[in-house]
């Protein structure tokens, strides 16, 4: 589900970044890809709430501190990832249709990504577990 989810968020932003501005199958390929690392992202967001509120499954109720934990973790990370691409590694840049997120000046739609989908990814987890328990 994550990986589905950031697949559509990546190619609905493809745009937002130079040389994706036209859809073809290296913009498909190279979204897919992007959505893998965002998997993994996700993944990082669960282990840090794990961690933090020191239980495995904290994201089918994850109540105020753990959405604090995924909000936090997603921001830290979306920033971190996007400033090394964009300032140190030069992995991609950003058309002028990108918003920016200021003094950074790095794209603010991707750290949206990371705020929102995760959020709604624990709430669809959370909902698939609630309606696979056995009715009594």
């Amino acid at each position: 589900m994550a990986v589905l989810l950031n697949y559509l968020w990546e190619l609905a932003q493809g745009p937002l970044y130079v040389g994706m501005e036209n859809y073809n199958a290296e913009v498909f390929w190279h979204c897919f890809v992007a959505s893998l690392g965002d998997g993994i992202m996700v993944l990082l967001i669960v282990a840090a709430g794990w961690i933090v509120l020191r239980q495995p499954d904290w994201f089918l109720r994850p109540g105020l501190r753990g959405y604090l934990v995924t909000l936090t973790a997603g921001f830290v990370l979306a920033v971190l990832v996007e400033w090394v691409a964009v300032r140190i590694l030069n992995r991609w840049e950003y058309t002028e249709n990108m918003p920016k997120l200021p003094g950074l000046d790095i794209g603010l739609v991707p750290i949206a990504q990371m705020l929102i989908l995760p959020t709604l990814i624990f709430r669809i987890a959370a909902m698939r577990s609630y309606n696979s328990r056995p009715q009594v």
